[in-house]
């Protein structure tokens, strides 16, 4: 797979903030290995590899047998970070995930990588677009989608140290470093940004650009409050009702169909304990080739496109 991104200034690349920690936790921990389905370069493990040269397995483009040999590497007392294509990753291995991972609440750490549409321009077979969906239906299996490199490097200690099952979504994607208000906790939501006109929750890649979208909001005297949802499942189920109560309109947005991801989790909790509008931006179905960017803009998954549906939201309240 050829497609990348470069990373212009002040913008980064999860992926190295991934194989640093990973790194960094095998140094300490011997029970640390990694597997892959012939990915070590776009999951940029090959510093591993020369480090650790007999605890990475690759077993080629197998993503069944690489879920296989993760699970069985835990049973015997490891902790495996299985890593591939998150497009491969979940949709070939989706029923190796349910029964020996999930299933089995087996210590595997599945790790997404390039997720989303980061692939662009390979086109809708190897976006990775459904796979929150997929997994987040999976009862035991903790799904996290970190914003930017120091929450992913956050999410992967704290998945090391979590005793189960976990997906981190890894995205490829230029991201800038954000200004975290809390540690990363799984299960937690963090507030970056109040306000009482609404909420904006995202995950991601998106959630810089829901801050962007609610500073174009406040010069127009809209207050957005930001949530960053980065742990999908188990959902932060106190944060979006409080945000439903207090703020009175949600508008959530993520690199994925509108169809069951972060938008859906929402829903349900909003529909049936604290109804309140919605809006629920992501892709509509399977995208067309073209790079990452222009299928974001597309989909209005923009700071501007934000905006506009917050106002939209806001139009409706008003009547």
């Amino acid at each position: 797979m050829s497609a990348s991104v470069a990373a212009p200034a002040g913008m980064f690349d999860c992926r190295d903030a991934y194989v640093r920690t990973v790194e960094a936790l095998a140094a300490n921990d011997p029970r640390i290995v990694a597997v892959v389905n012939d990915s070590v370069g776009s999951s940029k493990l090959g510093k591993f590899r020369e480090r650790f040269p007999d605890r990475l397995v690759n077993v080629g483009i197998a993503e069944q047998n690489m879920v296989g040999v993760g699970a069985g590497l835990a049973n015997g007392g490891k902790i495996p970070f299985v890593s591939g294509a998150s497009c491969f990753l979940t949709a070939r291995a989706l029923e190796q995930i349910k029964a020996d991972v999930a299933y089995s609440n087996a210590n595997v750490k599945l790790c997404g990588i390039s997720s989303g549409v980061a692939y662009g321009e390979l086109g809708a077979t190897h976006h990775s677009t459904e796979d929150i969906a997929w997994l987040r239906a999976m009862r035991g299996l903790t799904v996290i989608v970190p914003a930017d490199p120091s929450e992913t490097s956050a999410a992967i200690r704290a998945a090391a140290a979590y005793d189960g099952p976990v997906f981190i979504r890894i995205s490829r994607m230029p991201v800038p470093e954000l200004k975290h208000a809390a540690p990363f906790e799984i299960g937690k939501a963090e507030t970056l940004r109040d306000g009482v006109d609404l909420t904006i929750i995202a995950a991601g890649t998106l959630v810089y650009r829901a801050l962007a979208a609610a500073e174009v909001l406040a010069a127009e005297g809209i207050e957005a409050r930001v949530v960053n949802m980065a742990t999908i499942a188990p959902l932060d189920e106190a944060a979006v009702l409080a945000a439903a109560r207090e703020t009175g309109g949600i508008v959530t947005a993520e690199e994925h169909v509108v169809r069951g991801g972060l938008g859906g989790a929402v829903a349900e909790i909003v529909a049936t304990r604290q109804p309140v509008p919605m809006r629920i931006l992501g892709f509509d179905g399977f995208q067309p080739t073209g790079s990452a960017e222009w299928l974001m803009e597309r989909a209005g998954l923009t700071a501007d496109g934000i905006a506009s549906a917050a106002r939209d939201l806001i139009a409706q309240r008003r009547g």
